[in-house]
């Protein structure tokens, strides 16, 4: 671990102490501080549990922004094989911020599209951290398009803060290519399955998590607006944002109560960073899961199910 949160500082002290005592051993084998090092893994064990026992809404935030959790590509590159990446719009240009492609997901053809906002400081500028412009939503239109024609299942991976408010992306009709994004996912006659993996902002989200299932990461999060931008509009204070995040209703399990999403995929201890494999496991698992409870309907069925689906939620919690 080398990236810790705020509410992680104590445990980023237990953890550093162990680390010494090892590293002072590997310098000065005769040195015999195993036990003291397991206690205090043990320490920093507890602390974990009790730090992630009940987290709030806003830190959950940060757990889905943290820069360790697997993205995109990385899911891609483990869950997926013979992915051959389309590029383009045929219209603009090319958005780095969605990738996508035909790939196999074990012997199954399927069209993966998702939101990758890279790994380090040259790659998060490259991919403009996950913002997608309107040629990135077209390039999603059409692989969508492209899947629809040859009854391929798509799967889409969410992560993003928000489609980019650019004033260049503005003038090539960001809303208009978010809402044409939107619907095609409602019309498509495929099945279609998402996952938010990290964060899931706003129409920039919704333009690629408008499916027949979606599952959310237990600490991802999903929402119409960040808690600092709704914090800045309401009490014209961002610092206010873990109010927002309270209000928001943003975290899996409010959205699964309100019917938004239909399943929660569990994190290891401490976020889908300290175990990536296991994380990416478990969402190939629910992906085989989703897509094997449409392959039944027809394309009809597909549609109706996605059009009932948004018809009814938020009754539930509602209700409730």
């Amino acid at each position: 671990m080398t990236n810790y949160l705020d509410f992680e500082k104590p445990l980023a002290e237990i953890e550093g102490k162990a680390e010494e005592l090892r590293a002072m051993a590997r310098q000065s084998p005769e040195m015999d501080v195993e036990t003291e090092a397991s206690a205090l893994d043990k320490k920093a064990d507890e602390m974990l549990r009790e730090l992630y026992k009940d987290l709030t809404p806003w830190r959950k935030c940060q757990v889905a922004r943290h820069p360790e959790r697997p993205h995109c590509r990385d899911y891609i590159k483990a869950l997926f094989s013979e992915f051959t990446p389309l590029a383009g719009d045929r219209n603009f240009a090319d958005d780095q911020a969605i990738m996508g492609g035909l790939a196999r997901l074990d012997d199954r053809p399927v069209v993966v599209i998702g939101q990758e906002k890279g790994h380090d400081t040259k790659s998060r500028i490259e991919r403009n951290f996950g913002m997608a412009r309107p040629e990135g939503y077209r390039k999603a239109i059409r692989l969508m398009e492209m899947a629809d024609r040859f009854g391929l299942p798509v799967i889409t991976l969410v992560d993003t803060p928000g489609a980019y408010p650019g004033k260049g992306a503005e003038e090539r009709g960001q809303s208009e290519a978010i809402a044409r994004s939107t619907e095609t996912c409602l019309e498509i006659g495929v099945p279609l399955v998402s996952v938010v993996i990290g964060e899931g902002g706003s129409g920039g989200a919704v333009a690629l998590a408008s499916a027949n299932r979606v599952a959310m990461l237990e600490h991802s999060v999903y929402s119409v607006i960040s808690p600092e931008g709704c914090a800045s509009i309401l009490w014209k204070d961002s610092e206010k944002m873990r109010e927002a995040a309270e209000a928001l209703r943003l975290t899996a399990q409010d959205l699964t109560r309100l019917g938004v999403a239909d399943r929660i995929v569990d994190e290891p201890l401490g976020g889908a960073h300290r175990d990536r494999d296991a994380t990416i496991d478990a969402v190939g698992k629910t992906l085989h899961a989703m897509l094997s409870e449409l392959d039944a309907k027809s394309r009809k069925k597909l549609v109706r199910d996605r059009r009932d689906k948004f018809l009814k939620m938020g009754a539930k919690g509602l209700a409730g």
